[in-house]
């Protein structure tokens, strides 16, 4: 790891192709909006031979400025795949959105990769997010580094930030967070500032010169020694830590000099392992260089430090109705099983579905088994229902250059773009026919923004329902509802960016306009106080008439009863066939409300008399009567409007717990308890009226600075405060009107 020269094999205008999985590496880059990380891919992907300068592919095939824009601002909010090749070894480059809107996108590549490299800004610092993501990867053992970027900005500080990492990513073990190289400064500018010309290796003692835009290996100044004899000493010590040979140790203390090519064998098993995560630093905007500063560096830890995919465990996988099966391994002469990472739609090829091959080999025009039991919520519910189809695979192709090129194929723990497959969505499994598999599924977070959508216009309105199911099945951070008691169709959402780039999604991909509205909490109705009221109706108009009177005591009931209807008519005053009647137009009644518009809930109606006619009673006479009886109730009773309350969770650090509080107080919320958590951190429970909480979602992640999490559940209803219920009959009145 920089303690050579490298030579490498650049793509060279061709998409670079694996033959089997040691010669592979799924590697997902994470970090916040700004940090640099498409930057640092693209850079990557010019010191690999894959890309030019200024977007232009090493076959000649250049890239127009409206696509290449346009293509950066995709990537910025949805996973992208680029694959690069360095000395033999395919790298698949997942370069992941950092805005907390799109965690979906960053879970998918999680998913997909065998370790993350986390791209932190020396002008800006970790965010709270980078640091629950790295928990996460910590919880799973997932390999991670980290790469300083941002160093050409007056106010970076690599040692500082070095410092910064330790502390928030090193945890109980601050000695397995170290650098492998320091920057090296060049001749100040004029305005004072030294920009950063080259990197010297703490375990070679050699300097990696990017001054002349190429990348040279030297020997130190003799000033550099002294700058990199404690940091060495720091680092020889981590790594002999963390090394499996537990002699390492005792000769080092005996004062043997432990060789340079030992260190770096154990540095990169100890890397591979997840339990040492070296820090870099790259620099891959330097004007006019072929080699941003610290990409080459950057590729050789990913390719020699690392683990391979056959290094780490295949998901457990059953048969599709459940049946257990032996776990898999990643071989490509293994059975097929293969994961829908993400699916998006190319308006010139269709559905492209991105895809993560574990076990077995994938190419092109076979025939698959598409299984699918939906991805999972955090409380470990199905997202999605189950669906089974066959299908063939159409071409496998990989991006380059902001184009796709041809695979002829993609074996165990390769990804590739697949087209064309209709019915595959995202987090299915691709099996052989005759052995159809399902992988256990990934957990996803949940939506909690809702978005309540209408049709711009009529013209729309054909074309709604299906691009939003096309839309749904491409996201499954997208939730789909049609409430039936508003009557609206609600999208679900992370927040409002991804609320923004999903309807303008919806209309550039599928054509439909859709305005959004308020959005409105079902509401419920119940009787304060006992009352009674008596119903007729009474219509003759020539030919048979209408007759019916009914009396009936309305009282109310405990919460979560329901409607109950009872029947205490004495001396046959109702005939015995026209009491379903009643109830019917009772029941009916008590649906549509009786007072706002809501349904009623928690009564008991009784029926206790009334009047017929022998010929001119009939059942729709007495369905109208219960009905008009039930409302002359309501006329003179207190009716009560009650709002749904949630039971609301939130994860949160600890000092943060106060402002979270005071904010759930603040929403009419009651706080019941909080809890200290494992791994820091503490949970606040709060009953809270949904009303309350339509935008927390935006608003815990700006009161957390990113680190708050929250779940919600119903709960009951409860009576809305008189205030409030008069607000919502006033809006209740103006829609009518």
């Amino acid at each position: 790891m920089g303690d050579r020269t490298s030579t490498h094999n650049g793509a060279a205008g061709r998409a670079p192709v694996a033959d089997r999985p040691g010669s592979i590496r799924n590697v997902v880059l994470v970090g916040h909006s700004g940090a640099g990380k498409t930057t640092l891919v693209e850079a990557l992907a010019q010191a690999s031979g894959a890309l030019g300068r200024a977007g232009r592919v090493e076959d000649g095939t250049t890239v127009s400025d409206h696509d290449e824009t346009e293509h950066r601002q995709q990537r910025s909010v949805q996973l992208s795949l680029v694959p690069v090749e360095w000395d033999g070894v395919k790298v698949n480059l997942l370069d992941t959105p950092g805005y907390a809107d799109f965690t979906g996108e960053l879970r998918a590549g999680l998913r997909a990769a065998d370790a993350a490299l986390f791209v932190v800004s020396a002008a800006d610092g970790v965010d709270g997010s980078t640091r629950l993501v790295w928990e996460e990867c910590a919880a799973v053992g997932m390999p991670r580094a980290i790469v300083v970027t941002r160093l050409e900005a007056s106010r970076a500080d690599f040692g500082e930030m070095t410092d910064v990492c330790r502390r928030v990513f090193g945890g109980d073990d601050p000695d397995a967070v170290l650098p492998l190289y320091l920057p090296l400064r060049g001749e100040p500018g004029p305005d004072g500032h030294a920009p950063v010309a080259g990197l010297v290796g703490l375990l070679s003692r050699r300097v990696c010169d990017y001054s002349a835009g190429e990348r040279a290996e030297r020997d130190p100044d003799p000033g550099h020694l002294p700058l990199i004899a404690g940091a060495r000493a720091r680092l020889i010590e981590g790594i002999i830590a963390e090394s499996e040979d537990e002699t390492l140790m005792e000769r080092y203390l005996g004062g043997a000099d432990v060789e340079v090519g030992t260190l770096v064998r154990d540095l990169e098993k100890a890397v591979a392992r997840g339990v040492f995560h070296p820090v870099l630093a790259a620099a891959p905007g330097v004007e006019g260089a072929r080699q941003g500063l610290g990409t080459v560096e950057l590729l050789e830890l990913v390719t020699r430090g690392f683990p391979t995919p056959g290094e780490r465990e295949v998901p457990p996988v059953t048969t599709p109705d459940g049946r257990p099966r032996p776990p898999l391994e990643c071989d490509p002469d293994g059975p097929l099983a293969a994961e829908v990472i993400r699916t998006s739609s190319d308006p010139y090829v269709g559905r492209m579905s991105l895809v993560r091959v574990f076990s077995g080999t994938l190419r092109p025009d076979i025939p698959v088994h598409v299984c699918g039991h939906g991805l999972t919520g955090h409380d470990g519910t199905p997202t999605g229902r189950p669906h089974d189809a066959d299908e063939r695979v159409g071409t496998l192709t990989s991006p380059f250059g902001g184009q796709q090129r041809h695979l002829p194929l993609a074996v165990a723990g390769d990804l590739a773009c697949v087209a064309k497959l209709s019915r595959a969505e995202t987090g299915d499994t691709l099996s052989d026919k005759g052995d159809p598999l399902v992988m256990e599924p990934w957990v996803m977070p949940d939506p909690l923004l809702p978005v309540a959508v209408q049709a711009h216009a009529r013209s729309d309105e054909d074309r709604l329902s299906q691009g939003l199911a096309r839309l749904t099945a491409e996201d499954p951070t997208l939730l789909l509802e049609q409430n039936p008691d508003t009557r609206q169709l609600v999208l679900w959402c992370m927040g409002e960016a991804h609320r923004d780039v999903a309807l303008e999604r919806l209309r550039a991909r599928y054509g439909v306009r859709v305005d959004a509205v308020p959005h409105r909490v079902a509401l419920r109705e119940t009787f304060a106080e006992r009352a009674t009221a008596r119903g007729r109706h009474v219509k003759q108009s020539g030919g048979h008439g209408q007759y019916a009177v009914c009396e009936i005591t309305v009282e109310p009931l405990p919460a979560g009863s329901g409607v109950e209807f009872a029947d205490k008519v004495v001396g046959g005053a109702v005939p015995r066939q026209f009491i379903p009647s009643v109830e019917k137009g009772v029941r009916t009644q008590a649906a549509r409300g009786v007072a706002t518009g809501h349904p009623l809930v928690d009564v008991r109606v009784t029926l206790v008399d009334g009047k017929a006619h022998s010929v001119d009673s009939s059942d729709a006479a007495f369905q109208t009567a219960g009905a008009l009886a039930l409302r002359e109730a309501a006329a003179g009773a207190r009716i009560h409007l009650l709002e749904p309350v949630d039971e609301v969770r939130v994860t949160v650090a600890d000092e943060y717990v106060g402002p979270v509080m005071s904010d759930l107080s603040g929403r009419r919320g009651r706080v019941v308890g909080t809890e200290q958590i494992s791994g820091g951190g503490a949970l606040v429970r709060a009953e809270v009226p949904r009303s309350e909480i339509g935008r927390y979602a935006v608003d815990l992640r700006s009161l957390s600075h990113g680190t708050g999490r929250f779940s919600r559940s119903p709960l009951r209803h409860e009576p809305v405060p008189r205030q409030v219920a008069e607000r919502i009959r006033g809006q209740a009145e103006s829609r009518v009107a």
